[in-house]
């Protein structure tokens, strides 16, 4: 499709390389050719843009054969315009000067036409043949006189159409048909099918007794094989119990040798011992009395120390205390009587025991005030 755009009153036609157009202006040819671009404007101009490229036109139409079976035909036509003047000529291939679309539909009637000519030749062929001959070669003859009766007909040259290929896809009859045709085929593969199956079977079944044959070969070597090794075993048993038998009276002979020699060297060495601990026991006996012997020496020493310094320390005292006692009593014997008693209240009152409170009467009171008195009188 051509693309057109506006442009103050102007029409501006970019069309593509596959695309011929024809641009006709007050009846005369202004462009003619493919890719053209070009301005126009839209009340004068009368554009047509044909399709230059290949075109595939597909088709499926029903055909009978002579025996009377509906066939489907399934085909494709490809053909493509070889002379565009001539096609817009005969053809309405005009577009719309605003939108670039075409009037009419140019394009199915092309297709109408291929179509119908292509059938009206399928037909004639299908017709004179049997269903089985159009099911082997059909296709075949369907597809060249279907392409002879195209490349014959005269309205396609007239029309500027080239015919390029004819294919034809398939050719099937209605579904129960072929199913009934496919059935002897079938049989005859499941025919050989199962032939198939009972000979592998058989040859199972062969090979099945070949296998248990050289199964029961096999066992009856294995139980040769057990026997021997059975023998072999018994014959290795009574070899390793022999062995191990020499092997226990040596290892017995060296263990008991061994038991004596530790048995030798215990002795000794408990005699040793008992040697040496009685020398240690003479040696700390000796040590301990020479010991005893010294302390008991420094004991007495320091008895007889201690019973001096003690006789010495008493003599000391005792001269130190007639001393005191002397001079206490040279001290005394000027003293005022009076002062004698005070002295001793105060000594008394040093050794007597803490008194919180003393309560004094009335007649202690008056006894001491009359003393007191009778003091100062004298």
């Amino acid at each position: 499709m051509a693309d057109i755009t506006r442009r103050l009153g102007w029409r501006h036609l970019r069309g593509a390389p596959t695309a011929h157009v024809r641009h006709h202006r007050s009846g005369e040819l202004a462009h003619d050719g493919p890719g053209l671009s070009f301005w126009f404007r839209s009340l004068s101009a009368a554009l047509s843009e044909v399709p230059v490229d290949d075109r595939e036109l597909a088709m499926t139409f029903h055909a009978r054969t002579v025996d009377f079976q509906d066939v489907t035909v399934q085909a494709t036509v490809t053909y493509r315009i070889s002379d565009p003047a001539l096609a817009a000529a005969r053809l309405d291939f005009s577009i719309d000067p605003d939108t670039g679309i075409w009037r009419g539909a140019p394009l199915e009637q092309l297709g109408t036409l291929l179509t119908e000519t292509a059938q009206q030749h399928a037909l004639d062929v299908l017709a004179r043949t049997s269903l089985s001959s159009a099911l082997v070669d059909g296709v075949t003859a369907v597809r060249e006189r279907v392409a002879a009766g195209l490349a014959a007909e005269p309205r396609l040259p007239a029309t500027g159409i080239e015919i390029v290929a004819v294919r034809v896809v398939a050719l099937r009859p209605e579904p129960e048909v072929e199913r009934a045709l496919r059935t002897p085929a079938r049989e005859q593969i499941q025919q050989e099918a199962d032939r198939a199956t009972y000979e592998r079977r058989a040859v199972a079944v062969e090979r099945e007794r070949t296998i248990a044959e050289n199964e029961l070969a096999s066992q009856i070597e294995l139980a040769r094989r057990e026997e021997q090794l059975v023998e072999q075993r018994g014959t290795n048993t009574r070899r390793e119990a022999e062995e191990n038998a020499a092997a226990d009276k040596v290892r017995a002979e060296a263990e008991a040798t061994r038991s004596v020699r530790m048995a030798e060297a215990e002795a000794a060495r408990s005699v040793k011992l008992t040697e040496a601990e009685a020398a240690r026991q003479v040696r700390l006996a000796d040590a301990e009395a020479q010991r005893t012997e010294r302390l008991a020496q420094a004991e007495a020493a320091r008895t007889v120390r201690l019973a001096r310094a003690e006789a010495e320390a008493a003599r000391e005292v005792g001269e130190a205390r007639a001393q005191a006692q002397a001079a206490w009593l040279r001290v005394h014997g000027d003293v005022e009587v009076a002062t004698l008693h005070a002295l001793t209240g105060t000594r008394l009152a040093e050794n007597l025991p803490h008194i919180d409170s003393v309560t004094i009467s009335p007649d202690v009171l008056t006894g001491l005030l009359s003393r007191l008195g009778a003091g100062e009188r004298e």
